[in-house]
């Protein structure tokens, strides 16, 4: 169930990548605008992610209890509910742009640039979160296939569109959001048809208790997705504090942030893949296989992401002048990637354990270790390297800050796990 969705992630985070270069050739201006949408992207991505967790283990659930119908029906719920938040949120980003940027503290010159960006941008973010909870209903469903197969085909229909909207047509910065639109909404067209030939989903909810179903969808979402939310509240305040060193180290930062993005892909498909298998263990009451599984999931992540960490330490010189010709900005990235990737151990276990609490039932924990992560051990040690070091010091309080939140999480979840096993235990003498 890992590999399609590793393949598909990887596929999605270079597409990513190869917006950024091909936007980085324009020059420093485009650069910095599109990193100052990342962390409004963040806060999309947040919300539909916390409704696709909701997503896969209700309707997962749900079949596992034999009634199909109304897993069906709770995909549709899904698909609808998702498309009308995330068009609600796009509208109010879009109203609150100008705030927005002078809140994150884009220079004044910048915003024609982002304005220009922001309504094919907002109009790709919705058209992913669509396709994205087509790919929840399928995992779900125990496909995995075909969400990988689509990411990668989306994914590469994107960087072949690229150039062409970006150069060919003279869009610039707008034509890599017109080019994620496209390739995107060919993705729905695919998914979505895909989903109703499987009878996977329904949108005839008169027998569904709606009333009951929202609550239950929403019982397990709202942690999930302020769980979700927290990252891109925290990119904002931390874009705010990079921005105070120029425009340069915005668009430096934002480059870095992609570069994380691509480095966590092995993570992010085992957080897809990782929560069924664990809920049908925890349905058996087998928890010894679920700890067994999680230490070889943790020590996986570990050894790869120090791997990783190395990689681009050696390539940083390589690697920040391929993604921008401008010397300042290519100065700062070389400073991010020589520290902040060597944490994305720690970065990684905490995303781990925070998708593994959730898939146990133990949302208000996941929830924790989120704002415990991001607010005591992430944005301070942000704050108190540059305010010691600069910009170089920002960086390395992002490294410390990474590595302690993973210690963190990790002993979050073996304490709720040792409770789980107590608490079954006394249920069976009772």
């Amino acid at each position: 169930m890992t590999w399609p969705m590793l393949f598909g992630v990887l596929a999605l985070m270079s597409f990513q990548l190869a917006d950024s270069a091909f936007i980085g050739q324009l020059g420093k201006d485009p650069l910095a605008a599109l990193g100052f949408t990342l962390p409004m992207q963040q806060l999309v991505i947040g919300l539909q992610v916390g409704l696709g967790i909701a997503t896969t283990a209700i309707v997962s659930r749900t079949l596992g209890a034999g009634d199909e119908r109304r897993a069906e029906r709770l995909g549709g719920l899904v698909v609808c509910v998702g498309g009308i938040l995330v068009l609600a949120l796009a509208i109010v980003m879009w109203l609150l742009r100008d705030w927005t940027m002078a809140m994150l503290g884009a220079e004044p010159e910048l915003l024609p640039l982002i304005r220009s960006y922001w309504i094919p941008w907002l109009l790709s973010a919705w058209t992913g979160a669509m396709l994205y909870f087509g790919y929840s209903v399928c995992r779900s469903h125990g496909d995995t296939r075909t969400p990988g197969y689509v990411m990668v085909a989306t994914s590469l229909l994107n960087i072949a569109l690229d150039p062409l909207y970006i150069f060919v047509f003279g869009w610039g910065l707008p034509g890599a959001g017109w080019a994620t639109v496209t390739s995107f909404g060919l993705g729905c067209a695919f998914v979505y048809p895909r989903l109703r030939r499987n009878g996977w989903i329904r949108f005839d909810f008169s027998q569904l208790a709606l009333a009951r179903a929202l609550g239950q969808l929403n019982g397990i979402m709202a942690p999930a997705m302020v769980s979700q939310l927290m990252p891109p509240v925290a990119a904002m305040v931390a874009t705010a504090m990079v921005a105070g060193f120029g425009s340069a180290a915005v668009a430096a930062w934002g480059l870095g942030t992609r570069l994380e993005f691509f480095s966590i892909v092995v993570v992010l498909a085992l957080t897809m893949s990782l929560p069924p298998m664990i809920g049908r263990l925890l349905g058996a009451g087998d928890l010894a296989t679920i700890r067994k599984l999680v230490r070889i999931a943790v020590r996986f992540v570990v050894l790869w992401q120090l791997c990783l960490g190395l990689l681009w330490l050696i390539a940083s010189g390589l690697v920040s002048q391929l993604f921008s010709t401008d010397t300042s900005v290519q100065a700062v990235l070389r400073d991010y990637l020589v520290r902040v990737p060597l944490s994305y151990s720690g970065l990684g276990v905490c995303m781990l354990m925070v998708s593994i609490c959730n898939a146990l039932g133990l949302a208000l924990r996941a929830l924790l270790v989120s704002l415990l992560r991001l607010f005591l051990c992430f944005l301070p040690f942000l704050w108190l390297g540059a305010q010691l070091a600069g910009i170089e010091g920002l960086m390395t309080g992002a490294l410390i800050g990474n590595l302690l939140a993973g210690v963190m999480a990790y002993s979050f979840y073996r304490h709720g796990m040792e409770r789980l096993i107590v608490t079954r235990r006394r249920s069976g003498e009772a």
